[in-house]
């Protein structure tokens, strides 16, 4: 009988033993608190600020709550300059508060923000600057600093990808005025759903506390027009369980991309991730590659795997400025660099539990295109 080819799926999520979580969710029980900040809620926040090394941080029901009420916490008007080579989360947010994107076009070898292209798109309305830390490369930090103190602009970095990541020694929470961190089951780090805010001004914690709950302040004053974007006790306490382990898992990361690297460094027409930055410790979230000039045509490439049961990603296509919801009012033509890596990047399977035999069969699958 034929060997039947298992799928091997784009991601995986990281989760400890079952044992580990329903110990940890035992007390949730015999105290019936559930949510609004219990215990569990306040351990986390207080271990992530270790671990990001920030003083300043605020946990959120998912990561594009935690932007978007950033950006109302901010009270930003006007235009906000960012990338359409991201989760439609990025935009939606911008937009969702009223305000107008900017699309600035990106960097041909990391893929976020190009920082050349920043200042031509700054006006009299222009309030904010929101780069994409994209696929845990770090965007240009320093000179996007330059730029925004230069022209009195925040500056707020979606870090969605970055858990765990390090530029000079530094997490993504110590840039910019803000960082949003997505902690969803497909992240390095998940709390199942979560996310958070890191911040540099201390009196930002109180409003996004409140914000978060309604705009609550006390059961007899609400001050803000807020929602409800809190974190429950469940997703807490997966959240304290995976940190125990998230170097182990990033380190299993480190060597599924090596063995990808093994395989296809050298095979024409392929553009694969680089590590070689000494200031940067990748967290190796994603394993993208760019098919310019392989024999084979990006949706080609994802059918045939497809057709594998090998289930890739075009992460990030299309471009949010290409999104239907967004028609008439941008355009990717806009962007010429992003609209042409969005129109040939996949992303290969990448999770910590991917066998390298796995890998191996994926690439051989790649090497038999012709």
């Amino acid at each position: 009988m034929e060997k039947q080819e298992k799928p091997i799926l784009v991601t995986r999520s990281s989760m400890p033993s079952f044992e580990e979580f329903t110990e940890m969710i035992r007390p949730i029980w015999d105290s019936a608190w559930l949510t609004n900040m219990g215990e569990y809620h306040q351990e986390l926040e207080r271990q992530l600020k270790e671990y990001m090394k920030t003083d300043n941080l605020v946990l959120f029901v998912n990561g594009h709550m935690a932007l978007e009420m950033v950006i109302q916490a901010m009270e930003l008007t006007g235009e906000v300059i960012t990338t359409p080579f991201t989760f439609a989360s990025t935009t939606h947010a911008i937009v969702r508060n009223g305000l107008t994107p900017v699309f600035c076009d990106i960097d041909p070898v990391n893929y976020t923000m190009d920082p050349d292209k920043i200042e031509a798109l700054i006006t009299d309305k222009t309030s904010a600057i929101i780069p994409v830390h994209v696929y845990g490369n770090f965007c240009d930090v320093e000179r996007i600093e330059q730029i925004a103190k230069k022209h009195n602009l925040k500056v707020i970095y979606d870090a969605a990808h970055t858990f765990g990541a390090e530029y000079k020694g530094k997490s993504a929470a110590a840039y910019g005025d803000a960082s949003i961190y997505s902690f969803h089951a497909t992240k390095v780090f998940n709390t199942i759903e979560g996310g958070a805010v890191a911040f540099g001004e201390p009196w930002m914690g109180h409003r996004l506390n409140c914000l978060k709950n309604f705009g609550i302040v006390d059961q007899e004053h609400v001050v803000w027009v807020g929602g409800n974007a809190k974190m429950n006790e469940f997703q807490a306490a997966m959240g304290i369980c995976n940190l125990r382990h998230v170097d182990g898992e990033i380190e299993k990361r480190r060597h599924v991309a090596e063995r990808y690297l093994e395989h296809l460094e050298g095979v024409k027409g392929l553009k694969l991730p680089s590590y070689d930055n000494p200031d940067w410790k990748p967290n190796y979230a994603y394993f993208p590659v760019v098919f310019d000039g392989f024999v084979a045509g990006r949706d080609l490439v994802w059918d045939y795997l497809a057709s594998h049961k090998i289930y890739s990603r075009k992460y990030f296509y299309p471009l949010t400025n290409e999104f239907q919801c967004y028609q008439g009012r941008f355009s990717g033509e806009q962007t010429p660099v992003a609209k042409y890596v969005a129109d040939r990047v996949l992303t290969l399977p990448m999770y910590a539990d991917l066998a390298m035999e796995d890998v191996d069969r994926i690439c051989g699958l790649l090497k038999e295109i012709k």
